[in-house]
């Protein structure tokens, strides 16, 4: 008879997200985990079957966390003001707590760029391309823009929200605000 787990999942893995976030993948071992978490490795291993399963449902609860923001930016009509306030939005949190920084799917992102790993990189395709997606939208709503136009500030907005999430990890508050706004001077 299987034993009945000691331990909430949706906290031990918001636990994970915080501490994957902060470390990294690579850098956080499974002593790490079983630390932060409160439970044993065989539970790990149980629950997740590994540290790379802890970590998917680690990036998918982080996902699901800031689904708030996408839907608020996903449901505004705004245009260019609400790819700002999304920018804004999207780092606000990394000014309450100095031990997590930047975006954790843009760390991913990062951390795995040079690595093979399929699952890995299909979660950080789709978050990337609904992203564009979005940028499309909300660029199209000027209507004096040419579709050529549009993509190619899409394009640069991504890459901006990369450097906003790199920088939200080490700048201040203050200069990110400035990134922010200067970022949007050019649109």
């Amino acid at each position: 008879m299987a034993r009945k787990k000691q331990y909430n999942e949706t906290e031990v893995v918001e636990k994970a997200m915080n501490l994957f976030w902060k470390n990294g993948y690579e850098t956080t071992s499974m002593q790490m985990l079983e630390k932060e978490m409160g439970i044993n490795k065989f539970s790990i291993y149980a629950s997740f079957g590994n540290k790379h399963g802890l970590f998917l449902e680690s990036i998918k609860y982080y996902k699901a966390q800031i689904n708030t923001i996408f839907k608020k930016f996903e449901e505004s009509n705004n245009g260019i003001e609400d790819i700002k306030k999304f920018f804004s939005d999207s780092v606000s949190s990394n000014f309450k707590d100095d031990n997590i920084k930047g975006c954790l799917v843009t760390n991913t992102y990062n951390e795995f760029s040079e690595n093979d790993d399929p699952i890995i990189k299909k979660h950080m395709a789709e978050f990337m391309d609904n992203l564009k997606k979005l940028f499309i939208e909300k660029l199209r709503m000027d209507t004096s823009k040419s579709e050529e136009t549009i993509l190619k500030q899409a394009n640069f907005l991504l890459l901006a929200k990369h450097g906003l999430a790199a920088a939200a990890r080490v700048n201040s508050k203050k200069e990110i605000e400035d990134y922010i706004e200067m970022t949007f001077k050019s649109l």
